[in-house]
């Protein structure tokens, strides 16, 4: 093995690739594992990916420790290694009988830029602080619920047609990752996703608190559709996910929580976002994700005189109803003690439909703000939220 380890120190640095330890031996656990430099707070690190059936577990190691674990992994585990860097490959076999054979291959200036060498395309290596999109789930490592959702293949690359997909729940993981430390640590998180449909963001969300951070987190995604429920209950039994439960329900009629810390509503059909925001307050959950969708009320409802010139376009009408209804809805919020932003969110249909809604309880309800009330009345509008957080103390627009 001492071969071994003056290939591998020679090859463990900045320049290193990636390391791949497959062809696990009986006993092994893992089918297979992954060794890539990463860049985290500055300093050179390298991070393992353990594949164990469908689950990968991840540690970041120095460049001893990283030595030490593929050592210990080619007497234990695997019984083959490969490995890449900018100027070298080296292989290693382990026969049945215990031989070792170890090939290496120095690459010449052509090849180290990237074109072919002995079958193998070699890429320069990457890490998170260079130009390359960083996301938190990352291409070739493959995660149960996208290969069933179909996202991804069983090598962890990513379905040409789904790449959209991909990057959309990269994009929603990112708002999760900018809210965590608001949510509580000390006890169980408890996150409702309202209109959860196939739940590649609820899987996803799950996967990312409990799996990669460690939380403790219980996650319950509600939908109308039987057919939907049922695949995705049978998907986290198959994972083995206790805390995300998938309940059959309509959003304006649904009970039985005392205690919700976030509330997420993605897609969302026209009123049934309000009824999920207004359930949202009234739980006083620390934060609220919402992309809403099919803005249709206030498009049957706004009329303004000066305004007339652009609403007798059908379709500016609709955008502007949409645009109106949404920031009445971040105002409302703000009212009810929510720091509210609008940002931009990737759609996972390719509509413009493309804003989500982040609110962050900060402060106690506040005194209605009169502009908004002028709005409402210039436009003729009567918001199904305003009605839910307002009740019937305030007079209404017919």
């Amino acid at each position: 093995m001492e071969q071994i380890r003056t290939v591998l120190k020679e090859g463990i640095g900045k320049n290193l690739y990636q390391i791949i330890l497959s062809n696990p031996r009986s006993q092994s656990e893992a089918s297979k594992a992954r060794i890539r430099p990463v860049i985290l707070k500055g300093e050179l690190l390298f991070q393992e990916s353990r594949f164990v059936g469908p689950k990968v577990f991840h540690r970041n190691l120095s460049v001893e420790e990283t030595v030490q674990a593929v050592l210990k992994s080619l007497e234990t585990e695997f019984k083959q290694m490969e490995m890449q860097t900018a100027e070298l490959q080296a292989t290693v076999l382990i026969s049945k009988k215990g031989k070792v054979t170890l090939k290496k291959k120095r690459l010449n200036a052509a090849e180290t830029g990237g074109e072919k060498a002995a079958g193998h395309e070699i890429r320069r290596p990457q890490l998170s602080h260079n130009r390359v999109k960083h996301y938190i789930l990352k291409e070739g490592i493959p995660v149960g619920f996208l290969m069933d959702l179909g996202v991804q293949n069983a090598e962890g690359h990513i379905i040409r047609q789904k790449y959209d997909k991909f990057k959309q729940i990269n994009r929603f993981l990112e708002f999760i990752e900018d809210i965590m430390p608001i949510l509580p640590k000390e006890r169980t998180i408890h996150i409702i996703d309202f209109g959860c449909g196939k739940s590649y963001l609820t899987f996803a969300m799950y996967y990312y608190l409990k799996e990669l951070q460690g939380l403790d987190v219980r996650i319950t995604g509600l939908d109308l559709k039987e057919d939907v429920i049922r695949t995705c209950n049978a998907l986290k039994d198959k994972y083995g996910y206790t805390g995300l439960t998938f309940i059959r329900g309509d959003i304006s009629t649904f009970e039985g929580e005392d205690q919700v810390d976030m509330v997420v509503t993605l897609h969302a059909c026209d009123t049934a976002t309000d009824y999920a925001l207004q359930k949202a307050v009234c739980w006083g959950a620390s934060v609220i994700l919402s992309v809403p969708c099919c803005q249709h009320e206030l498009n049957r409802q706004i009329s303004c005189e000066e305004l007339s010139p652009i609403l007798k376009y059908g379709l500016l009408r609709e955008r502007m109803s949409a645009l109106v209804t949404d920031g009445l809805r971040a105002n409302l919020l703000e009212q009810m003690g929510y720091e509210t932003q609008i940002l931009e969110f990737i759609d996972m249909e390719h509509t413009p439909k493309n804003i989500l809604l982040r609110a962050v309880k900060k402060r106690e309800r506040m005194a209605e703000k009169e502009e908004i009330r002028h709005l409402m009345e210039m436009l003729h509008v009567s918001p199904t939220l305003d009605m839910l957080l307002n009740g019937e103390t305030m007079e209404r627009t017919e």
